[in-house]
Protein backbone atom coordinates (compact mmCIF):
# COMPACT_ATOMS: atom_id res chain seq x y z
CA UNK A 1 0.00 0.00 0.00
CA UNK A 2 1.13 3.53 -0.77
CA UNK A 3 0.38 6.63 1.26
CA UNK A 4 -0.71 10.12 0.26
CA UNK A 5 -1.39 13.32 2.17
CA UNK A 6 -4.04 15.96 1.42
CA UNK A 7 -3.36 19.63 2.16
CA UNK A 8 -6.77 20.91 3.33
CA UNK A 9 -5.98 24.59 2.73
CA UNK A 10 -3.13 26.88 1.73
CA UNK A 11 -1.71 28.84 -1.20
CA UNK A 12 0.82 27.72 -3.80
CA UNK A 13 3.81 28.48 -1.58
CA UNK A 14 2.24 26.50 1.25
CA UNK A 15 1.58 23.64 -1.15
CA UNK A 16 5.20 23.61 -2.30
CA UNK A 17 6.56 23.66 1.25
CA UNK A 18 4.13 20.96 2.38
CA UNK A 19 4.84 18.70 -0.60
CA UNK A 20 8.56 18.92 0.10
CA UNK A 21 7.99 18.05 3.78
CA UNK A 22 5.78 15.13 2.74
CA UNK A 23 8.46 13.80 0.41
CA UNK A 24 11.15 14.11 3.07
CA UNK A 25 8.89 12.34 5.58
CA UNK A 26 8.24 9.30 3.40
CA UNK A 27 4.82 10.01 1.90
CA UNK A 28 4.22 8.70 -1.61
CA UNK A 29 1.82 11.35 -2.92
CA UNK A 30 0.64 14.89 -2.22
CA UNK A 31 -2.85 16.18 -3.01
CA UNK A 32 -4.70 19.49 -2.96
CA UNK A 33 -8.39 20.22 -3.33
CA UNK A 34 -9.84 21.99 -6.38
CA UNK A 35 -12.31 24.80 -5.55
CA UNK A 36 -14.77 26.45 -7.90
CA UNK A 37 -13.31 29.80 -6.87
CA UNK A 38 -10.17 29.96 -4.77
CA UNK A 39 -6.53 28.90 -4.80
CA UNK A 40 -5.86 27.21 -8.14
CA UNK A 41 -5.06 23.53 -7.69
CA UNK A 42 -2.84 23.11 -10.76
CA UNK A 43 -0.75 26.17 -9.93
CA UNK A 44 -0.26 24.69 -6.45
CA UNK A 45 0.78 21.34 -7.88
CA UNK A 46 3.16 23.01 -10.31
CA UNK A 47 4.81 24.80 -7.41
CA UNK A 48 5.03 21.46 -5.59
CA UNK A 49 6.57 19.78 -8.64
CA UNK A 50 9.38 22.34 -8.76
CA UNK A 51 10.64 21.54 -5.24
CA UNK A 52 10.16 17.74 -5.20
CA UNK A 53 11.64 14.80 -7.11
CA UNK A 54 9.75 11.63 -6.20
CA UNK A 55 6.35 12.29 -4.69
CA UNK A 56 3.26 11.91 -6.87
CA UNK A 57 0.96 14.91 -7.32
CA UNK A 58 -2.79 15.17 -7.72
CA UNK A 59 -6.12 16.66 -6.75
CA UNK A 60 -8.63 15.26 -4.34
CA UNK A 61 -10.61 15.73 -6.41
CA UNK A 62 -11.37 17.34 -9.81
CA UNK A 63 -14.97 17.61 -11.14
CA UNK A 64 -14.63 17.67 -14.96
CA UNK A 65 -18.28 18.75 -15.39
CA UNK A 66 -17.29 22.34 -14.68
CA UNK A 67 -14.13 22.34 -16.81
CA UNK A 68 -13.22 22.32 -20.46
CA UNK A 69 -11.85 18.80 -20.95
CA UNK A 70 -9.17 19.99 -23.39
CA UNK A 71 -7.94 22.50 -20.80
CA UNK A 72 -7.76 19.79 -18.14
CA UNK A 73 -5.97 17.50 -20.61
CA UNK A 74 -3.46 20.30 -21.24
CA UNK A 75 -2.87 21.00 -17.54
CA UNK A 76 -2.36 17.38 -16.58
CA UNK A 77 -0.12 16.54 -19.54
CA UNK A 78 1.97 19.68 -18.98
CA UNK A 79 2.42 18.89 -15.29
CA UNK A 80 3.20 15.24 -16.01
CA UNK A 81 6.03 16.37 -18.30
CA UNK A 82 7.29 18.96 -15.84
CA UNK A 83 7.31 16.48 -12.96
CA UNK A 84 8.79 13.57 -14.88
CA UNK A 85 5.62 11.49 -14.82
CA UNK A 86 4.20 12.01 -11.33
CA UNK A 87 0.59 13.10 -11.90
CA UNK A 88 -2.55 11.31 -10.69
CA UNK A 89 -5.92 12.61 -11.91
CA UNK A 90 -8.74 11.95 -9.42
CA UNK A 91 -12.21 12.78 -10.73
CA UNK A 92 -15.84 12.69 -9.68
CA UNK A 93 -19.10 14.59 -9.92
CA UNK A 94 -17.95 17.07 -7.27
CA UNK A 95 -19.74 18.57 -4.27
CA UNK A 96 -22.26 21.11 -5.54
CA UNK A 97 -22.34 22.92 -2.18
CA UNK A 98 -18.87 24.34 -2.90
CA UNK A 99 -20.15 27.07 -5.22
CA UNK A 100 -21.58 25.26 -8.25
CA UNK A 101 -24.90 27.12 -8.26
CA UNK A 102 -23.36 30.46 -7.30
CA UNK A 103 -21.14 30.42 -10.40
CA UNK A 104 -23.68 28.93 -12.78
CA UNK A 105 -22.12 25.48 -12.95
CA UNK A 106 -24.22 22.43 -13.77
CA UNK A 107 -25.91 21.02 -10.67
CA UNK A 108 -28.06 18.24 -12.17
CA UNK A 109 -26.50 14.93 -11.19
CA UNK A 110 -27.36 13.10 -14.41
CA UNK A 111 -25.96 15.87 -16.60
CA UNK A 112 -22.79 16.05 -14.52
CA UNK A 113 -22.38 12.30 -14.97
CA UNK A 114 -22.76 12.68 -18.75
CA UNK A 115 -20.20 15.49 -18.77
CA UNK A 116 -17.82 13.36 -16.71
CA UNK A 117 -18.08 10.45 -19.12
CA UNK A 118 -17.52 12.61 -22.19
CA UNK A 119 -14.71 14.56 -20.55
CA UNK A 120 -12.77 11.40 -19.70
CA UNK A 121 -13.10 10.13 -23.27
CA UNK A 122 -11.83 13.45 -24.62
CA UNK A 123 -8.98 13.76 -22.10
CA UNK A 124 -7.66 10.26 -22.74
CA UNK A 125 -8.11 10.74 -26.48
CA UNK A 126 -6.11 13.97 -26.51
CA UNK A 127 -3.39 12.47 -24.34
CA UNK A 128 -3.01 9.73 -26.96
CA UNK A 129 -2.20 12.37 -29.61
CA UNK A 130 -3.52 13.82 -32.83
CA UNK A 131 -5.46 13.32 -34.96
CA UNK A 132 -8.34 13.06 -32.48
CA UNK A 133 -12.02 13.63 -33.10
CA UNK A 134 -15.04 13.32 -30.85
CA UNK A 135 -18.79 13.74 -31.25
CA UNK A 136 -20.89 13.57 -28.08
CA UNK A 137 -24.07 14.96 -26.59
CA UNK A 138 -22.26 17.84 -24.91
CA UNK A 139 -18.89 18.18 -26.68
CA UNK A 140 -17.59 18.11 -30.22
CA UNK A 141 -13.88 17.98 -31.05
CA UNK A 142 -12.38 18.12 -34.54
CA UNK A 143 -8.79 17.11 -35.31
CA UNK A 144 -6.37 19.95 -34.68
CA UNK A 145 -2.79 20.35 -35.91
CA UNK A 146 -2.06 23.66 -34.16
CA UNK A 147 0.98 23.22 -31.87
CA UNK A 148 0.03 19.83 -30.39
CA UNK A 149 1.73 19.35 -27.02
CA UNK A 150 3.93 16.38 -26.14
CA UNK A 151 2.08 13.40 -24.70
CA UNK A 152 2.21 12.68 -20.97
CA UNK A 153 5.33 10.94 -19.70
CA UNK A 154 3.22 8.18 -18.16
CA UNK A 155 1.99 5.65 -20.67
CA UNK A 156 -0.46 4.40 -21.72
CA UNK A 157 -1.92 7.37 -19.78
CA UNK A 158 -1.80 9.37 -16.59
CA UNK A 159 -3.53 7.22 -13.92
CA UNK A 160 -7.17 8.21 -13.48
CA UNK A 161 -8.96 7.51 -10.20
CA UNK A 162 -12.74 7.76 -10.44
CA UNK A 163 -15.35 8.06 -7.71
CA UNK A 164 -17.54 4.99 -7.75
CA UNK A 165 -20.79 4.91 -5.79
CA UNK A 166 -20.95 1.45 -4.23
CA UNK A 167 -24.25 -0.20 -5.12
CA UNK A 168 -24.74 1.99 -8.21
CA UNK A 169 -23.90 -0.16 -11.26
CA UNK A 170 -23.45 2.71 -13.73
CA UNK A 171 -21.13 4.61 -11.40
CA UNK A 172 -19.07 1.51 -10.65
CA UNK A 173 -18.79 0.58 -14.33
CA UNK A 174 -17.38 4.04 -15.03
CA UNK A 175 -14.79 3.71 -12.26
CA UNK A 176 -13.73 0.24 -13.40
CA UNK A 177 -12.99 1.51 -16.93
CA UNK A 178 -10.07 3.53 -15.61
CA UNK A 179 -7.24 3.00 -13.14
CA UNK A 180 -8.55 3.35 -9.61
CA UNK A 181 -11.64 3.51 -7.41
CA UNK A 182 -12.45 6.28 -4.95
CA UNK A 183 -15.26 4.60 -3.01
CA UNK A 184 -18.36 6.63 -2.30
CA UNK A 185 -20.87 5.50 0.32
CA UNK A 186 -23.54 7.34 2.28
CA UNK A 187 -21.23 7.87 5.25
CA UNK A 188 -17.42 7.80 4.90
CA UNK A 189 -17.08 5.77 8.08
CA UNK A 190 -18.89 2.97 6.28
CA UNK A 191 -15.79 2.31 4.13
CA UNK A 192 -14.65 -0.53 6.36
CA UNK A 193 -11.96 -3.11 5.56
CA UNK A 194 -14.75 -5.61 4.95
CA UNK A 195 -16.34 -3.32 2.36
CA UNK A 196 -12.97 -2.70 0.72
CA UNK A 197 -12.52 -6.48 0.39
CA UNK A 198 -15.92 -6.67 -1.35
CA UNK A 199 -14.91 -3.84 -3.68
CA UNK A 200 -11.59 -5.54 -4.47
CA UNK A 201 -13.34 -8.80 -5.29
CA UNK A 202 -15.89 -6.96 -7.44
CA UNK A 203 -13.16 -5.05 -9.31
CA UNK A 204 -11.09 -8.17 -9.95
CA UNK A 205 -14.13 -10.09 -11.14
CA UNK A 206 -15.55 -7.39 -13.42
CA UNK A 207 -12.22 -6.27 -14.92
CA UNK A 208 -10.91 -9.74 -15.56
CA UNK A 209 -7.52 -11.38 -14.91
CA UNK A 210 -5.68 -9.62 -17.75
CA UNK A 211 -6.83 -6.06 -17.08
CA UNK A 212 -3.72 -5.04 -15.17
CA UNK A 213 -3.28 -3.36 -11.77
CA UNK A 214 -6.18 -1.45 -10.28
CA UNK A 215 -6.05 0.92 -7.32
CA UNK A 216 -8.55 1.07 -4.50
CA UNK A 217 -8.12 4.29 -2.56
CA UNK A 218 -9.09 4.81 1.07
CA UNK A 219 -9.39 8.30 2.55
CA UNK A 220 -8.95 8.33 6.34
CA UNK A 221 -7.01 9.79 9.24
CA UNK A 222 -4.48 8.19 11.55
CA UNK A 223 -2.63 9.23 14.67
CA UNK A 224 0.42 11.51 14.60
CA UNK A 225 1.32 10.57 18.18
CA UNK A 226 1.06 6.79 18.16
CA UNK A 227 2.74 5.00 15.24
CA UNK A 228 1.53 1.61 16.44
CA UNK A 229 -2.09 2.78 16.54
CA UNK A 230 -1.73 4.44 13.14
CA UNK A 231 -0.42 1.23 11.61
CA UNK A 232 -3.11 -0.82 13.33
CA UNK A 233 -5.73 1.36 11.66
CA UNK A 234 -4.24 1.17 8.18
CA UNK A 235 -3.13 -2.47 8.08
CA UNK A 236 -6.61 -4.07 7.79
CA UNK A 237 -7.30 -1.96 4.70
CA UNK A 238 -4.07 -3.08 3.10
CA UNK A 239 -4.93 -6.70 3.87
CA UNK A 240 -8.39 -6.16 2.36
CA UNK A 241 -6.91 -5.02 -0.96
CA UNK A 242 -6.60 -1.24 -0.73
CA UNK A 243 -3.55 0.04 -2.59
CA UNK A 244 -3.59 3.67 -1.39
CA UNK A 245 -4.21 5.26 2.01
CA UNK A 246 -4.88 9.00 1.66
CA UNK A 247 -4.40 10.85 4.93
CA UNK A 248 -7.23 13.40 4.74
CA UNK A 249 -7.15 15.90 7.64
CA UNK A 250 -10.09 17.97 6.36
CA UNK A 251 -11.27 18.69 9.90
CA UNK A 252 -8.06 20.20 11.25
CA UNK A 253 -8.90 23.85 11.95
CA UNK A 254 -8.36 26.44 14.65
CA UNK A 255 -5.32 28.13 16.18
CA UNK A 256 -3.23 24.96 16.43
CA UNK A 257 -4.07 23.70 12.93
CA UNK A 258 -0.66 24.46 11.40
CA UNK A 259 1.19 22.66 14.18
CA UNK A 260 -1.13 19.66 14.01
CA UNK A 261 -0.76 19.37 10.23
CA UNK A 262 3.01 19.62 10.45
CA UNK A 263 3.13 17.03 13.23
CA UNK A 264 1.08 14.58 11.17
CA UNK A 265 3.27 15.07 8.12
CA UNK A 266 6.53 14.68 9.99
CA UNK A 267 5.29 11.55 11.78
CA UNK A 268 5.21 9.90 8.36
CA UNK A 269 2.72 7.46 6.82
CA UNK A 270 1.25 4.56 8.79
CA UNK A 271 3.41 1.89 7.18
Amino acid sequence: MQYGFVLPYGDARKAADTARSCEESGWDAFFVWEPVWGIDAWVCLTAAAMVTERIKLGTMLTPPSRMRPWKLASETATLDNLSGGRVILAVGLGAIDTGFAEFGEETDRLVRAELLDESLEIITGLWAGQPFAYEGKHYTVAPCSFLPPPPPVQQPRIPIWVVGAWGKPRSMRRALRYDGLLPHVSHPEEVSPQLVAEMRAHADRERGPDAGPYDIVVEAESSADDAVAARAKAKPYEEAGATWWIESPWGITGPAAEERLRARILAGPPR
